[in-house]
């Protein structure tokens, strides 16, 4: 009889991980795999196209609303129960660190159902950052951790993981971007945007504690009218990010500085292309940090920590506070070459999935 496994994702970060799940199951007849969307990113432009870019089929949709993270879990929770207790998988995969991350978690462990947490063990240790939580207790409650670098490991055993439950397995979004070369080298945007490779600067910026206040928009301002003196900027503005400025009336400002582009959210294709042929990358995204330390493309990440700490000790980043002339600094030893060696860690080969598949087969049987 073949073994059951439910895949829950419900972020666009989520779908980047879990593209080659289906297409690797299919080489081995005793597994089978369903995959449930909860919708807590659900829309056209930032969900269904990588869903269509990606190829993946939903099995479940949850159609989760968009409400508080409390209601939010609450109802993932109530709904994905339905599923298990129909489906009967013999493990429950969640991905990730956001709320539908944790709800999985817990619904699984509620219905006694054996849990593997997929990117396992990262660690920020800043607790301020819900997603931090949403790791530590997804963590805790997993019995087997499938582990993306090598600090996840320890992480893992400083809360009493065994070895037996530790699966050291690489990132699996790099198999995604390993699979799908052809396809973002294919991408039209530099024609669409008119930029030349490696001549401009791509910016990302979403975070509460860069763009949710005025004073911090104003610092994002004077940040890109400093780069644009010597660099064109691209700006890959997220919805929260636009919002903020038009609710401080500043966007009609950003949008008069010369030499920068603001671009709204792109499909994953297109928005690989611009970080694989940029000058430099700066955000505050975390799985940025890891695609830019794929491609080899220098990183600057505008946040006090960390919890790929593998991009700064072997890969492209570098972690700096939100502060122009520190920015400034960072680029011009760009220029001059002044940066450090950088290695891609070790299993970030494109075959993170199938170690993952391999070790969940050796779990069950």
């Amino acid at each position: 009889m073949r073994k059951r496994i439910v895949i829950v994702v419900g972020t666009r970060p989520n779908f980047v991980k879990i593209t080659q799940f289906k297409k690797v199951v299919k080489k081995y007849p005793e597994l089978e795999i369903k995959i449930v969307h909860t919708g807590q990113h659900y829309d056209k432009k930032m969900s269904d196209v990588f869903l269509e870019q990606f190829k993946i089929e939903i099995d479940y949709f949850l159609g989760i609303k968009d409400s508080s993270a409390n209601s939010l879990i609450g109802e993932i929770i109530i709904k994905l129960e339905k599923i298990v207790n129909e489906y009967k998988p013999n493990l429950l995969l969640c991905v990730g660190d956001v709320n539908s991350t944790l709800a999985a978690a817990i619904c699984a462990n509620k219905l006694n159902v054996k849990l593997g947490h997929i990117e396992s063990g990262l660690r920020s240790l800043d607790r301020k950052m819900p997603e931090e939580i949403n790791r530590i207790l997804t963590d805790e409650l997993s019995d087997i951790c499938y582990v993306t670098e090598k600090s996840g490991i320890q992480n893992l055993k400083n809360i009493g993981k065994k070895e037996a439950q530790i699966a050291f397995v690489g990132n699996t979004m790099i198999d995604t971007l390993v699979h799908f070369t052809p396809e973002i080298e294919a991408s039209t945007i530099l024609e669409e945007i008119q930029q030349k490779k490696y001549k401009y600067i791509l910016v990302t910026m979403h975070r509460p504690r860069n763009v949710d206040g005025k004073e911090a928009l104003l610092k994002i301002i004077d940040l890109f009218k400093n780069l644009t003196q010597k660099k064109n900027v691209i700006f890959s503005i997220h919805p929260r990010t636009q919002n903020s400025f038009t609710k401080f009336d500043l966007f009609e400002t950003l949008n008069q500085i010369q030499n920068l582009m603001i671009i709204p959210p792109q499909n994953y294709f297109s928005f690989q292309k611009l970080i694989k042929y940029s000058f430099c990358v700066i955000t505050d995204s975390g799985g940025i940090q890891e695609e830019t330390t794929f491609q080899k493309i220098p990183c600057i990440t505008l946040r006090e920590n960390t919890e790929r700490p593998s991009t700064i000790t072997e890969g492209t980043n570098q972690l700096m506070s939100f502060d122009t002339e520190k920015i400034k600094k960072a680029i011009i030893d760009i220029e001059e070459g002044k940066i450090k060696q950088s290695f891609v860690p070790e299993f970030w080969d494109g075959n993170a999935t199938e170690r993952i598949i391999k070790r969940t087969i050796e779990y069950l049987s």
